[in-house]
């Protein structure tokens, strides 16, 4: 293992120190940094077998740094990015949908506070949660109820 692999694997440490990362996020941002002779691959496997990259984690920390503001597609769409497995997403998503009436009004009253008064207010009101990735339904439960309870 010369020292040029060591760098690879300094990267990629430095990058899961700051936050956790999916392999394939890894393989992204350190594919420029690649010299000849080295193994991504390798250092990639290496990581994982040690456990500094597990995609639980990566679910668990986009779910537990998103779920107050986005909706579950917002979220389904930021773990597809990362590259996970259809099945953790799916599972991620799953475990969403019983909140996202509850969040969705939640990011509605910490951003508006009141129904609007109008069309255009309450068109600017849609878009909002509609931009953080809240289903119509949910956005017009939380809309017509203002509490979000109907």
């Amino acid at each position: 293992m010369g020292f040029t692999t060591l760098s690879l694997k300094g990267r990629a440490l430095r990058l899961l120190s700051q936050r956790e990362h999916s392999r394939a996020e890894l393989e992204r941002k350190l594919a420029p940094h690649v010299q000849e002779g080295e193994d991504l691959g390798a250092v990639l496997d290496d990581l994982q077998a040690k456990d500094f990259i597990n995609e639980t984690r990566v679910v668990e920390s986009v779910l537990h740094r998103r779920a107050g503001r986005m909706g579950a597609s917002r979220i389904r769409q930021e773990l597809q990015t990362k590259g996970l497995t259809p099945e953790a997403v799916q599972q991620a998503v799953a475990q969403l949908q019983g909140s996202e009436l509850e969040r969705a009004h939640e990011v509605w009253r910490r951003r508006f506070g009141e129904p609007a008064t109008d069309a255009t207010g309450r068109n600017k009101q849609i878009r909002f949660l509609m931009a953080r990735g809240f289903s119509g339904d949910v956005v017009h439960r939380v809309l017509r109820g203002g509490d979000g309870t109907d």
